[in-house]
């Protein structure tokens, strides 16, 4: 999956490309995975699908566009979708229009088989996708959607294995990068995570019969499941009656967790590795706090996603917290055609200063990431136009550098403001008193990793910042990306 940016005025955020769901051993399985689905939507909110599995109906499937709310509530769709055993995934879409062709990308995948129909939904990005994809279709193989995640299927149609687990875990040991996955069969509702775990994935109880694996733990609240615990890194559950087997693959490595799902990602009333994250990003605002300290009157958030950091930055600094910028919770995605007059004017549409507040104030506006730095520019504007004093920047993760190619929709290098430019140009460019990021280690330590970052041994992914690839991407690198020259 290769998302494009699907709404200008979202276009200086960092994209998570899915979340995933499935459940098993409840009467209307459709319906809980919709739930779930509606709980993950920040995760991906350009498109969905379901499949569903019942004895008499077969498996059947429903994919649309747009939010979870507006497709998988009416009835006319999820009467379609009978059945004690379902999956689900919502996504950005794929590069290009949304028409006939690109809702081929829309998960889940569906295959049949010699022993029966399987389902896969997909969670991260195959760093070896094009390699595959290429060796697959002069072997034979015919793809129906540009998606990386659609070589699984293929790899299981060649795999000799006489069941779909095993040929799900034949697939799985071909493909490099970062992968989640949760699939079904007629029986069986299955979970596997990649041998670094870099994209999450959960197990949870529903009641006595059913079971449920997800993104979040955020989705099995909803649904009123009961957190059991995460799939490791390298594992694959397969859960049938009320079974569950465990078995672990692929080569034992040591775990890579994508460190952004605790900066932004993520819901921060989830789970992620025994951590709430909305403590978790407390901790970063803390941290922030005695690393990037300030003489300022208010420390705000940028809404949503700056809010923990910014109550954290607060509380350690012992500058008043408050709500400079107010959101518009109720601008749709399909708000307006965005004419250029509309465009620039699209921060506004969303965010709005409390100009009563912020007047002659010294700011300090606590942002989760800097990614072109387009939005801080129109942010700083307002709050100087409102009759700011000062305007400071300090930010809840490490200058973004370097594109990310396991799972997240990320700007070329080139277009990475940090990239380009110290952070002192940044300063400068955005047009702020100051400009501070958490640093690495500080971010480690936030993360529960007291001695801050290992550079021998990292735990978490974080490319992202430090240009330090678990996994060579070596699709891309073909593609004429350089990689981090040697220190």
């Amino acid at each position: 999956m290769r998302p494009f940016l699907s709404h200008p005025f979202d276009d200086d955020k960092l994209k998570e490309e899915c979340g995933i769901f499935g459940v098993i051993g409840v009467s209307d399985a459709a319906n809980f995975t919709a739930l779930g689905l509606h709980a993950l939507q920040h995760r991906g909110q350009e498109a969905g699908g379901i499949v569903a599995y019942h004895p008499e109906h077969g498996f059947n499937s429903a994919r649309r566009f747009g939010y979870v709310r507006d497709n998988f509530t009416k009835a006319d769709v999820m009467d379609t979708l009978p059945g004690q055993l379902a999956i689900g995934h919502v996504r950005y879409s794929t590069a290009g229009s949304k028409g006939a062709t690109a809702i081929r990308d829309v998960q889940p995948f569906f295959g049949e088989f010699s022993m029966g129909g399987c389902a896969i939904a997909h969670n991260g990005n195959l760093t070896n996708a094009s390699a595959l994809r290429k060796e697959l279709i002069e072997r034979g193989s015919i793809f129906q959607s540009s998606s990386d995640s659609e070589c699984i299927i293929h790899l299981m149609a060649r795999s000799i294995q006489k069941n779909l687990s095993e040929r799900i875990k034949d697939a799985l040991r071909a493909c490099e990068g970062a992968f989640s996955v949760v699939a079904m069969t007629r029986t069986k509702l299955i979970g596997v995570r990649d041998s670094l775990g870099v994209r999450p994935l959960v197990l949870g109880r529903i009641g006595d019969s059913g079971w449920a694996l997800s993104s979040e733990t955020c989705a099995l609240d909803i649904i009123g499941a009961d957190f059991v615990r995460e799939i490791d890194p390298g594992e694959m559950v397969v859960i049938e009656g009320n079974k569950v087997i465990s078995t672990r693959p692929f080569h034992p490595a040591q775990s890579r967790f994508c460190i952004f799902e605790k900066v932004y990602f993520s819901r921060p009333d989830s789970i992620l590795g025994g951590q709430s994250v909305y403590e978790t990003r407390h901790r970063i605002g803390m941290e922030l706090a005695i690393e990037a300290p300030v003489e300022a009157d208010l420390v705000c958030p940028v809404p949503d996603s700056g809010t923990p950091a910014a109550i954290g930055y607060s509380q350690q600094s012992g500058i008043p917290y408050a709500m400079g910028i107010i959101r518009n919770q109720y601008m749709g995605r399909t708000f307006i055609e965005p004419t250029e007059s509309i465009r620039n004017m699209g921060v506004r549409l969303k965010l709005n200063v409390n100009r009563a507040l912020i007047k002659g104030k010294r700011v300090i506006l606590v942002d989760d990431s800097v990614v072109r730095g387009t939005t801080s520019r129109k942010i700083k504007d307002m709050i100087l136009d409102a009759g700011a004093a000062e305007v400071h920047f300090r930010i809840a993760s490490p200058p973004t550098a370097w594109p990310c190619f396991y799972g997240v929709d990320t700007p070329e290098r080139s277009k990475l403001l940090a990239a380009t430019m110290t952070e002192d140009e940044m300063r400068d460019w955005i047009g702020v008193d100051s400009l501070k990021f958490i640093s690495l280690d500080g971010l480690y330590r936030a993360a529960g990793e007291a001695a801050g970052r290992d550079a021998m041994a990292p735990k978490f992914c974080d490319a992202c910042f430090s240009g330090d690839y678990p996994v060579t991407p070596s699709d891309k690198i073909a593609e004429g990306f350089e990689m981090k020259a040697a220190e």
